[in-house]
């Protein structure tokens, strides 16, 4: 059974399959993964019979998921995935009822350049559309990490990031006229880092 699972879902976050069992992304049809790497949050979908595209700046990377997608979902066009940068993203608006960013934002090397990536992920949601984000925050660890600016901080971890507090994601969720599916929830890695699910849909 281990086994079984481990093909059908790979190493998919805990946050996203949360998602999935709950039945949020029955209706999605086309999925956008912004900073897909290898294809881990991929695995799942490419098995459902739906659009899956993904996009990373890491050629490698792009190389190995056409792999993964050849295997398990060949009638998907090759050029689904692509090397590119999230704040350029090409599509059209509204093209994606879900988009998964995992573990991306926070290398944002500015509070320009988080802004500039998050409203490029928001343009090509639809309408009713599913965007989930996992980002490093400093929610609970406000008094161990570092402000070096404009955003970005180091963290007990020996890492620096850009990292957004609960009111930040908040902003952003009003601002882009969007609404939360899920609360607002926190991970913290023994005082070294904490990694914050950020889950909204865009209005209708």
């Amino acid at each position: 059974m281990k086994g079984n699972l481990q093909a059908y879902l790979g190493n998919i976050d805990i946050y996203l399959f949360d998602q999935i069992l709950k039945g949020r992304f029955e209706n999605c049809k086309s999925i956008l993964d912004v900073g897909c790497g290898k294809g881990r949050n991929l695995i799942y979908f490419l098995q459902q019979n739906i659009d899956v595209f993904g996009r990373d700046k890491s050629p490698a990377a792009i190389a190995d998921v056409k792999l993964l997608a050849q295997k398990l979902a060949p009638h998907l066009p090759t050029d689904n995935f692509r090397v590119g940068l999230v704040e350029e993203l090409p599509y059209a608006e509204n093209t994606f009822d879900l988009i998964i960013c995992s573990a991306v934002l926070h290398f944002a090397q500015n509070k320009t350049h988080f802004d500039r990536m998050v409203r490029s992920i928001w343009r090509v949601l639809k309408p009713g559309g599913f965007l989930f984000v996992r980002l490093a925050s400093n929610i609970g660890l406000e008094h161990l990490v570092q402000d070096v600016g404009n955003g970005r901080y180091h963290l007990p971890d020996g890492s620096e990031r850009f990292l957004v507090n609960e009111s930040d994601l908040l902003y952003y969720t009003n601002m882009l006229n969007g609404e939360l599916f899920e609360y607002i929830k926190t991970t913290n890695v023994q005082n070294l880092r904490c990694m914050t699910t950020w889950c909204v849909q865009k209005k209708v």
